[in-house]
């Protein structure tokens, strides 16, 4: 039976990662799903979260995904988000002032489209924010 299972982590401009893991967390619009090996073929949309994995021995990977679409097969998770970024890499004081920027466009509305892309904006820079916070914290 096999332990470990392939998973890449892909953002529109380039993979982020590839390589094996032991289980992958990733932020369903259901709720977050956890994947083993051999999980179930499973296609799922993906809200603004943190998706981990568990590399064994204790070990662990964070990356931000903005949103996006988890594909899971027996042995394969693939990650496609528009943004994706090792939480590493992750600029605190930047996500603060897109959420700024978005909430105050929210406060000028001009159009729906203005409210729905703020609110969406908004909802992408707390999940950043909460990352950062919860990695401080391991």
């Amino acid at each position: 039976m096999a332990k470990t299972i392939q998973v890449d982590i892909v953002s529109a401009e380039e993979q982020i990662f590839s390589g094996e893991a032991y289980m992958v967390y990733a932020p369903a619009v259901m709720g977050e799903v956890g994947i083993a090996p051999r999980h179930t073929p499973l296609i799922s949309p993906l809200k603004p979260g943190e998706v981990r994995l568990d590399m064994g021995d204790g070990k662990e990977e964070f990356f931000f995904i903005s949103g996006g679409i988890l594909e899971v097969q027996p042995h394969l998770v693939t990650v496609l988000s528009d943004t994706a970024i090792r939480a590493a890499d992750l600029d605190e004081a930047a996500a603060l002032e897109a959420k700024k920027r978005a909430e105050d466009a929210l406060a000028d509305q001009q159009s729906d489209l203005d409210v729905a892309k703020a609110r969406a904006e908004i909802a992408a820079a707390a999940a950043q924010i909460a990352a950062i916070k919860k990695l401080r914290h391991k």
